[in-house]
């Protein structure tokens, strides 16, 4: 028994010796940290970008957030990604009224376009309730009616996943995969959100640059839309939708809910944020680029055409304590309406939907 006990005794020793000396499954240190700072681009008439003191652009970290940005992983059926409801084809838009998640139902509001997303300094979303990008990278796992996952469970599979806990050693120099978590996640794809620029080479930017001319028809809308001239009706376009993004970043009532009270709109907007009944009834001002790529518009996808469009702010929509001041019947011509419809045009920006650096990673 003596002889037994100590043979055991031994065998323990040994395997405890052995586990000591087995290298940690999770060590990451072996891989090379060192990443390559990335330098945004973007036209010259556009402001700074404001990049996070703690999310710096590197080339690793954009790589590794355009990875998840179009993987299915995040979603709890492995059905969709981000990417579903924000196609580069569709400068980053799914040309639905409303998007549905992974079990079928739809949501309450269109998909936004991300172009030029990094510039939104007022908040996110159609009601601003995300401050950041990496604030709003988080939220639409867990939405029970987007992608309907936990990030726990999303985390232990990047973990496990033979590629990713390399990306995230890259990205941001954690030494052991159980240092990956949900922030740096969504800080990854705050930074590969952040490259998402216009070219620069929309018609209109190249008029700036005066390399190209306009035609009559989109001279003209330009002089309505910016109300540059005399002989023209102001079309009171620029105060909502000026230069060089093309939205101001505010929230306003457009006016296209016909409704009596503050208290009535189907969807409080941003009210529902700020609890301000003023604030009833607001919505993110989109931009006005790539416009041709992101039909049906307004936050609820009501309008399937810019004609549509035109015709509302035309019409001056309904009135309400905190609709826009600016909103009101326009006495444009068809003939004026089709000016400025082209000029709106001269934003259409194709170049950006086929960069390289924009498409999926796995295809």
């Amino acid at each position: 028994m003596m002889r037994t006990s100590a043979s055991a005794i031994l065998l323990l020793i040994l395997l405890s010796q052995c586990t000591k000396d087995r290298p940690d499954p999770g060590d990451l240190s072996s891989i090379t940290y060192q990443p390559h700072a990335y330098q945004v681009t973007a036209p010259v008439t556009f402001p700074q970008m404001e990049i996070p003191a703690d999310n710096p652009m590197t080339e690793e970290g954009i790589d590794l957030g355009r990875r998840l940005f179009f993987d299915p992983i995040l979603s709890a059926d492995s059905t969709m990604a981000c990417a579903s409801c924000h196609l580069p084809q569709s400068s980053f838009t799914d040309n639905l009224p409303v998007s549905p998640g992974i079990d079928g139902i739809n949501g309450r509001r269109s998909a936004m376009s991300l172009l030029n997303v990094g510039f939104y300094n007022r908040g996110l979303f159609w009601d601003g309730r995300s401050a950041s990008l990496e604030e709003q990278a988080l939220l639409p796992v867990e939405d029970q009616v987007e992608l309907h996952h936990s990030w726990t469970r999303v985390v232990e599979d990047l973990k496990r996943h033979p590629d990713y806990p390399e990306k995230f050693r890259e990205a941001f120099g954690i030494k052991n995969t159980s240092e990956i978590t949900k922030e740096l996640a969504a800080k990854a794809i705050a930074q590969f959100e952040r490259t998402l620029i216009s070219s620069g080479n929309s018609k209109f930017d190249r008029v700036q640059r005066q390399e190209a001319f306009f035609t009559d028809e989109e001279l003209n809308g330009y002089i309505m839309f910016f109300d540059r001239g005399s002989g023209f009706p102001d079309a009171e376009c620029a105060h909502c939708h000026n230069a060089p993004l093309f939205t101001t970043n505010e929230y306003i009532n457009n006016g296209i809910e016909d409704i009596q009270d503050l208290t009535d709109f189907p969807d409080m907007g941003r009210g529902a944020i700020t609890a301000k009944t003023i604030d009833n009834g607001r919505f993110r001002v989109p931009t006005l680029r790539n416009l041709a790529f992101t039909a049906p518009y307004m936050h609820d996808g009501r309008f399937k055409t810019l004609d549509e469009v035109l015709d509302h702010y035309l019409s001056g929509g309904h009135n309400q304590l905190n609709k826009d001041a600016l909103i009101y019947p326009l006495k444009l011509s068809e003939e004026q309406k089709s000016d400025l419809k082209a000029f709106i045009l001269t934003l259409t920006d194709p170049d950006f939907l086929t960069n390289p650096a924009y498409q999926n990673p796995f295809d």
